[in-house]
Protein backbone atom coordinates (compact mmCIF):
# COMPACT_ATOMS: atom_id res chain seq x y z
CA UNK A 1 0.00 0.00 0.00
CA UNK A 2 0.92 3.58 -0.81
CA UNK A 3 2.40 5.63 1.89
CA UNK A 4 1.21 9.37 2.99
CA UNK A 5 4.23 10.73 4.91
CA UNK A 6 3.82 13.06 7.77
CA UNK A 7 7.11 14.98 9.07
CA UNK A 8 6.44 15.07 12.64
CA UNK A 9 7.76 16.37 15.66
CA UNK A 10 7.82 15.84 19.66
CA UNK A 11 7.80 18.27 22.51
CA UNK A 12 9.15 17.09 25.82
CA UNK A 13 8.64 13.31 25.08
CA UNK A 14 5.25 14.25 23.68
CA UNK A 15 4.07 14.36 20.26
CA UNK A 16 3.39 18.16 19.24
CA UNK A 17 0.11 19.54 18.76
CA UNK A 18 1.26 20.59 15.31
CA UNK A 19 1.55 17.11 14.25
CA UNK A 20 -1.74 15.55 15.47
CA UNK A 21 -3.05 18.16 13.31
CA UNK A 22 -1.25 16.96 10.40
CA UNK A 23 -2.45 13.95 10.97
CA UNK A 24 -6.07 14.92 10.76
CA UNK A 25 -5.18 16.98 7.44
CA UNK A 26 -3.66 13.33 6.08
CA UNK A 27 -6.40 11.32 6.93
CA UNK A 28 -9.03 12.34 4.44
CA UNK A 29 -6.74 12.03 1.69
CA UNK A 30 -5.31 8.92 2.57
CA UNK A 31 -8.71 7.44 2.52
CA UNK A 32 -9.42 9.26 -0.93
CA UNK A 33 -6.25 7.22 -2.36
CA UNK A 34 -6.65 4.27 -0.36
CA UNK A 35 -3.36 5.18 1.40
CA UNK A 36 -1.71 4.90 5.15
CA UNK A 37 -0.79 7.31 6.71
CA UNK A 38 2.94 7.53 8.71
CA UNK A 39 4.91 9.63 10.75
CA UNK A 40 8.01 10.27 10.51
CA UNK A 41 9.80 11.26 14.47
CA UNK A 42 12.82 12.99 14.80
CA UNK A 43 13.72 12.23 18.22
CA UNK A 44 15.50 9.96 20.56
CA UNK A 45 12.95 9.76 23.21
CA UNK A 46 9.78 9.18 20.89
CA UNK A 47 8.48 6.00 22.04
CA UNK A 48 5.93 7.59 23.89
CA UNK A 49 5.13 9.96 20.82
CA UNK A 50 4.99 7.22 18.87
CA UNK A 51 2.12 5.15 20.48
CA UNK A 52 0.06 8.76 20.74
CA UNK A 53 0.50 9.32 16.82
CA UNK A 54 -0.80 5.92 16.09
CA UNK A 55 -3.83 6.56 18.76
CA UNK A 56 -4.53 9.78 16.44
CA UNK A 57 -4.99 7.71 13.53
CA UNK A 58 -1.35 7.02 12.19
CA UNK A 59 -0.91 3.75 10.36
CA UNK A 60 2.55 3.36 11.04
CA UNK A 61 5.68 5.64 12.89
CA UNK A 62 8.88 5.52 11.42
CA UNK A 63 11.36 6.33 14.90
CA UNK A 64 14.54 7.69 12.89
CA UNK A 65 17.46 6.89 14.81
CA UNK A 66 21.23 8.73 14.75
CA UNK A 67 23.52 10.23 17.09
CA UNK A 68 23.42 13.61 15.28
CA UNK A 69 19.13 13.61 15.97
CA UNK A 70 19.56 15.04 19.77
CA UNK A 71 18.57 18.87 19.36
CA UNK A 72 17.46 20.05 16.16
CA UNK A 73 20.07 20.63 13.70
CA UNK A 74 18.76 21.18 10.12
CA UNK A 75 21.41 19.22 7.90
CA UNK A 76 20.92 16.04 10.18
CA UNK A 77 17.51 16.35 9.95
CA UNK A 78 17.14 16.81 6.31
CA UNK A 79 19.91 14.22 5.37
CA UNK A 80 17.66 11.83 7.69
CA UNK A 81 14.39 12.86 6.44
CA UNK A 82 15.75 12.93 2.27
CA UNK A 83 17.57 8.67 3.50
CA UNK A 84 13.58 7.59 4.41
CA UNK A 85 11.87 9.00 1.44
CA UNK A 86 13.92 7.67 -1.16
CA UNK A 87 13.81 4.47 0.52
CA UNK A 88 9.91 4.10 1.30
CA UNK A 89 8.87 6.84 -1.85
CA UNK A 90 5.67 8.01 -0.29
CA UNK A 91 3.09 9.46 -2.60
CA UNK A 92 3.45 12.43 -0.57
CA UNK A 93 4.82 14.16 2.23
CA UNK A 94 2.78 16.77 4.94
CA UNK A 95 4.64 19.11 6.79
CA UNK A 96 3.40 21.95 9.25
CA UNK A 97 4.49 24.77 9.27
CA UNK A 98 6.24 25.09 12.49
CA UNK A 99 9.77 26.75 13.22
CA UNK A 100 11.17 23.36 11.78
CA UNK A 101 8.61 23.06 9.05
CA UNK A 102 9.53 25.93 7.56
CA UNK A 103 13.14 25.76 8.02
CA UNK A 104 13.26 22.25 6.30
CA UNK A 105 10.38 22.55 4.01
CA UNK A 106 11.45 23.94 1.04
CA UNK A 107 15.27 22.38 1.55
CA UNK A 108 14.17 18.69 2.09
CA UNK A 109 12.03 19.46 -1.78
CA UNK A 110 14.86 20.46 -3.05
CA UNK A 111 17.04 17.22 -1.88
CA UNK A 112 14.53 15.00 -2.89
CA UNK A 113 13.86 16.93 -6.81
CA UNK A 114 10.18 17.73 -6.23
CA UNK A 115 8.19 20.93 -5.69
CA UNK A 116 6.56 21.55 -2.44
CA UNK A 117 3.45 24.21 -1.74
CA UNK A 118 3.64 26.76 0.66
CA UNK A 119 1.48 27.86 3.65
CA UNK A 120 -1.46 25.61 2.81
CA UNK A 121 -4.81 25.26 4.69
CA UNK A 122 -5.91 22.36 2.70
CA UNK A 123 -4.92 19.15 0.65
CA UNK A 124 -7.51 16.52 -1.02
CA UNK A 125 -7.92 14.62 -3.68
CA UNK A 126 -9.28 16.55 -7.24
CA UNK A 127 -11.86 14.53 -9.63
CA UNK A 128 -8.37 14.05 -11.66
CA UNK A 129 -7.03 11.50 -8.29
CA UNK A 130 -4.91 14.13 -8.18
CA UNK A 131 -3.56 15.53 -4.85
CA UNK A 132 -4.44 19.77 -4.68
CA UNK A 133 -3.14 22.16 -2.01
CA UNK A 134 -5.70 25.34 -1.33
CA UNK A 135 -3.28 28.58 0.23
CA UNK A 136 -4.78 32.10 0.43
CA UNK A 137 -2.94 34.69 -1.74
CA UNK A 138 -3.05 37.82 -2.04
CA UNK A 139 -2.86 38.94 1.52
CA UNK A 140 -5.54 36.45 2.21
CA UNK A 141 -7.82 37.56 0.07
CA UNK A 142 -8.04 35.01 -2.63
CA UNK A 143 -7.73 30.98 -2.18
CA UNK A 144 -5.26 29.18 -5.07
CA UNK A 145 -6.03 25.51 -5.47
CA UNK A 146 -2.28 24.10 -6.71
CA UNK A 147 -1.81 20.58 -8.07
CA UNK A 148 1.53 19.38 -8.00
CA UNK A 149 2.62 17.34 -10.79
CA UNK A 150 5.60 16.24 -9.42
CA UNK A 151 6.18 13.04 -6.82
CA UNK A 152 6.29 13.11 -4.28
CA UNK A 153 4.06 15.68 -3.97
CA UNK A 154 4.81 17.81 -0.56
CA UNK A 155 3.13 19.99 0.85
CA UNK A 156 3.29 22.83 4.29
CA UNK A 157 -0.07 23.16 5.94
CA UNK A 158 -0.50 25.87 8.13
CA UNK A 159 -1.01 25.12 12.29
CA UNK A 160 -4.37 25.42 13.29
CA UNK A 161 -6.38 24.86 10.58
CA UNK A 162 -8.06 21.67 11.18
CA UNK A 163 -8.55 20.13 14.43
CA UNK A 164 -6.59 16.86 16.00
CA UNK A 165 -8.91 13.65 15.98
CA UNK A 166 -9.98 11.99 19.24
CA UNK A 167 -7.10 9.78 20.74
CA UNK A 168 -7.97 6.34 19.93
CA UNK A 169 -6.47 4.10 22.56
CA UNK A 170 -7.50 0.90 21.20
CA UNK A 171 -5.74 1.69 17.70
CA UNK A 172 -2.66 -0.18 16.15
CA UNK A 173 -0.41 0.02 14.27
CA UNK A 174 3.16 -0.45 13.19
CA UNK A 175 6.32 1.42 14.84
CA UNK A 176 9.29 0.76 12.93
CA UNK A 177 13.54 1.86 14.10
CA UNK A 178 14.84 3.19 11.04
CA UNK A 179 18.48 3.89 11.46
CA UNK A 180 19.62 7.38 9.53
CA UNK A 181 23.88 6.07 9.34
CA UNK A 182 24.47 9.84 9.21
CA UNK A 183 28.28 11.23 8.40
CA UNK A 184 29.42 13.95 10.55
CA UNK A 185 30.41 15.51 7.26
CA UNK A 186 26.94 16.09 6.30
CA UNK A 187 26.91 18.94 8.96
CA UNK A 188 27.03 22.08 7.16
CA UNK A 189 25.80 25.07 9.30
CA UNK A 190 26.79 25.07 13.41
CA UNK A 191 24.43 26.51 16.40
CA UNK A 192 26.12 29.37 17.87
CA UNK A 193 23.92 29.62 20.47
CA UNK A 194 20.08 29.02 21.11
CA UNK A 195 17.80 31.15 22.82
CA UNK A 196 14.38 29.92 24.59
CA UNK A 197 11.57 32.19 23.25
CA UNK A 198 10.16 32.78 27.66
CA UNK A 199 6.64 34.11 27.76
CA UNK A 200 4.24 34.42 31.07
CA UNK A 201 1.24 33.37 31.40
CA UNK A 202 -0.57 31.38 28.59
CA UNK A 203 0.84 30.24 25.19
CA UNK A 204 -0.76 32.29 22.30
CA UNK A 205 -0.97 28.80 20.15
CA UNK A 206 -2.76 27.05 22.76
CA UNK A 207 -5.39 29.96 24.36
CA UNK A 208 -9.09 29.16 24.44
CA UNK A 209 -9.33 33.14 24.82
CA UNK A 210 -6.68 35.70 22.98
CA UNK A 211 -7.07 39.92 23.91
CA UNK A 212 -5.08 41.51 21.00
CA UNK A 213 -3.84 45.06 21.04
CA UNK A 214 -3.03 46.80 18.18
CA UNK A 215 -1.40 49.67 16.76
CA UNK A 216 -4.56 51.76 18.03
CA UNK A 217 -3.35 51.42 21.66
CA UNK A 218 -1.01 54.50 21.09
CA UNK A 219 1.61 53.03 23.08
CA UNK A 220 2.70 50.32 25.17
CA UNK A 221 1.42 51.00 28.95
CA UNK A 222 -2.04 49.83 27.84
CA UNK A 223 -0.44 46.42 27.00
CA UNK A 224 1.02 46.47 30.57
CA UNK A 225 -2.36 47.96 32.13
CA UNK A 226 -5.48 47.82 30.65
CA UNK A 227 -4.91 45.05 27.97
CA UNK A 228 -3.86 42.71 30.75
CA UNK A 229 -6.62 43.44 33.32
CA UNK A 230 -8.84 42.37 30.49
CA UNK A 231 -6.69 39.24 29.67
CA UNK A 232 -6.10 38.60 33.35
CA UNK A 233 -10.24 38.56 34.05
CA UNK A 234 -10.86 36.53 30.83
CA UNK A 235 -8.13 34.05 31.40
CA UNK A 236 -6.96 34.97 28.25
CA UNK A 237 -3.71 34.94 26.35
CA UNK A 238 -2.24 38.57 24.81
CA UNK A 239 -1.28 38.82 20.90
CA UNK A 240 -0.19 41.97 19.42
CA UNK A 241 -0.83 43.50 15.16
CA UNK A 242 2.70 43.56 13.52
CA UNK A 243 2.06 47.07 13.77
CA UNK A 244 2.39 47.12 17.67
CA UNK A 245 5.33 44.88 17.48
CA UNK A 246 7.41 46.69 14.65
CA UNK A 247 7.15 49.48 16.85
CA UNK A 248 8.41 48.19 19.52
CA UNK A 249 5.67 47.93 22.06
CA UNK A 250 5.04 44.33 22.41
CA UNK A 251 8.34 41.86 21.93
CA UNK A 252 7.90 39.44 18.54
CA UNK A 253 6.17 36.42 20.25
CA UNK A 254 3.15 38.44 20.81
CA UNK A 255 2.72 38.91 17.00
CA UNK A 256 -0.18 37.52 15.49
CA UNK A 257 -0.79 36.88 11.56
CA UNK A 258 0.58 36.18 8.60
CA UNK A 259 4.33 36.48 9.30
CA UNK A 260 3.73 35.77 13.30
CA UNK A 261 1.63 33.36 15.32
CA UNK A 262 -1.15 30.97 13.68
CA UNK A 263 -4.20 31.26 16.76
CA UNK A 264 -7.51 29.25 16.72
CA UNK A 265 -9.15 30.26 19.80
CA UNK A 266 -13.06 30.27 21.14
CA UNK A 267 -13.01 33.87 21.64
CA UNK A 268 -10.44 36.85 19.54
CA UNK A 269 -10.94 40.26 21.55
CA UNK A 270 -9.26 42.72 19.11
CA UNK A 271 -8.53 46.09 20.57
CA UNK A 272 -7.18 49.22 17.95
CA UNK A 273 -6.47 46.78 15.66
CA UNK A 274 -7.60 47.77 12.02
CA UNK A 275 -7.83 44.06 10.29
CA UNK A 276 -5.22 44.23 7.97
CA UNK A 277 -5.65 41.04 5.74
CA UNK A 278 -1.91 40.07 6.92
CA UNK A 279 -3.14 39.70 10.80
CA UNK A 280 -6.32 38.13 10.35
CA UNK A 281 -4.42 35.12 8.18
CA UNK A 282 -2.83 34.15 11.33
CA UNK A 283 -6.56 34.12 13.25
CA UNK A 284 -8.53 33.13 10.21
CA UNK A 285 -9.70 29.83 12.48
CA UNK A 286 -11.32 31.79 15.78
CA UNK A 287 -14.20 30.60 16.74
CA UNK A 288 -15.39 34.50 17.10
CA UNK A 289 -14.24 37.39 16.63
CA UNK A 290 -15.53 40.45 18.48
CA UNK A 291 -13.71 44.11 17.66
CA UNK A 292 -13.28 47.50 19.47
CA UNK A 293 -12.09 50.40 17.49
CA UNK A 294 -13.76 53.91 17.29
CA UNK A 295 -12.95 53.90 13.37
CA UNK A 296 -16.24 53.08 12.08
CA UNK A 297 -15.32 51.62 8.29
CA UNK A 298 -12.45 50.06 9.90
CA UNK A 299 -12.02 46.39 8.10
CA UNK A 300 -12.09 44.16 11.78
CA UNK A 301 -15.74 44.73 11.58
CA UNK A 302 -16.24 42.89 8.50
CA UNK A 303 -15.15 39.98 10.14
CA UNK A 304 -16.16 40.26 13.41
CA UNK A 305 -19.30 38.45 14.81
CA UNK A 306 -19.57 41.31 17.30
CA UNK A 307 -17.98 44.74 17.25
CA UNK A 308 -18.26 47.84 19.48
CA UNK A 309 -17.46 51.41 17.58
CA UNK A 310 -16.15 53.60 20.02
CA UNK A 311 -12.86 54.81 22.16
CA UNK A 312 -11.01 51.69 23.86
CA UNK A 313 -10.41 54.15 26.75
CA UNK A 314 -14.09 54.08 27.48
CA UNK A 315 -14.72 50.87 26.53
CA UNK A 316 -12.65 48.49 28.10
CA UNK A 317 -12.49 50.07 31.51
CA UNK A 318 -15.97 49.59 31.64
CA UNK A 319 -16.03 46.13 29.84
CA UNK A 320 -13.49 44.72 32.52
CA UNK A 321 -14.94 46.22 35.40
CA UNK A 322 -18.74 44.66 34.19
CA UNK A 323 -16.50 41.18 33.73
CA UNK A 324 -15.13 41.51 37.05
CA UNK A 325 -18.73 41.73 38.49
CA UNK A 326 -19.79 38.65 36.46
CA UNK A 327 -17.10 36.42 37.04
Amino acid sequence: MSEILLVGEVNGGNLAEATAELIAHGKPLAESLTSSISVALLDQDSSSAAQEAISKGADKVYNIKDSLLGTYQTDAYLASLAKLIQEINPIAVLISKTEIGADIGARLAFRVDTGIVQDCIEVSVNSDNKIQANRPVFGGNCMATVVCESTPMMALIRPKTKEALEADSGRSGEIVDFNADLDESVIKNQVVERVEEVQEGIRLEDAARIVGGGRGMNGPEPFDNELKDLADTMGAAIGASRAAVDIGWVPYSYQIGLTGKKVAPDLYLLVGISGASQHMAGCSGSKNIVAINKDPDANIFKDSRFGVIGDWEKVLPALTQQLKELM
